[in-house]
């Protein structure tokens, strides 16, 4: 039985897993960055931890603290227990066991929550979703998306991640998705068209391998560049 989800399920990652899924260096780290559908992910609190400049917005966070953490919870055994089951569909490299998957999950949301009521305070954690986002033109330097965009390509068309993309465009010059795969493992059958109508924008949009990969063949993202009045001769 493949790998299935019933909608979006709030389920964390890592800093470190976000600079593997993004090819994040120190020069990315030290730009305003926008997290989109980041969920419980403590990439927020341990980049805010550390001096950086991070925004994330999720639907999520409209839940008060403990309506969250008991998503988490409730969906926390049945994520693991689907991962057991379809375990050759993972590769278990930088994750070396289900159990150890497991840790880390529940670290990156645990530390999430531990910031979320600051987070909140100081405007770093949003009640806001694509593909509306509520900033103004060029807020921030990068927009990241981290499996929303083509994980669920089922229950997202075409358009839809056209539209989004397109406001992580018109809030930030590039944006990046990962991963390219939909639940289950296949290909997102949307990359191919949503290179071709950004393309056809003059936007660059290109497929580039990553650092990481727990999704069997799951180590590429889209990264895309709205071309500067230097590239474009104005």
């Amino acid at each position: 039985m493949p790998f299935t989800v019933d909608g979006v399920v709030p389920w964390g990652r890592t800093m470190d897993e976000y600079c593997g899924m993004f090819d994040l260096g120190e020069r990315d780290l030290r730009r305003r960055i926008l997290g989109c559908g980041d969920g419980p992910a403590s990439f927020n609190a341990e980049m805010t931890a550390q001096g950086y400049s991070v925004v994330s917005v999720d639907p999520l966070y409209a839940l008060e603290a403990e309506a969250i953490e008991k998503r988490v919870e409730e969906t926390y055994d049945v994520i693991l227990e689907q991962l057991a089951r379809n375990r050759d569909d993972f590769v278990w490299t930088c994750v070396p066991s289900l159990p150890a998957l497991g840790q880390r999950r529940m670290w990156a949301m645990r530390t999430f929550l531990a910031d979320f009521s600051r987070g909140l305070r100081e405007g770093r954690y949003l009640d806001a979703s694509l593909p509306d986002l509520p900033f103004e033109d060029n807020s921030f330097d990068l927009a990241l998306s981290s499996h929303f965009l083509f994980l669920y390509s089922k229950e997202f068309d075409l358009d839809f991640h056209v539209r989004a993309l397109e406001e992580m465009l018109r809030v930030a010059p590039e944006a990046r998705a990962f991963p390219l795969l939909q639940v289950g493992g296949a290909p997102s059958p949307h990359v191919e068209g949503v290179i071709d109508a950004f393309t056809a924008q003059d936007i660059q949009a290109r497929i580039e391998k990553v650092p990481y990969e727990f999704q069997r063949g799951g180590s590429q993202m889209l990264r895309l560049r709205r071309r500067t009045a230097a590239q474009t001769g104005g």
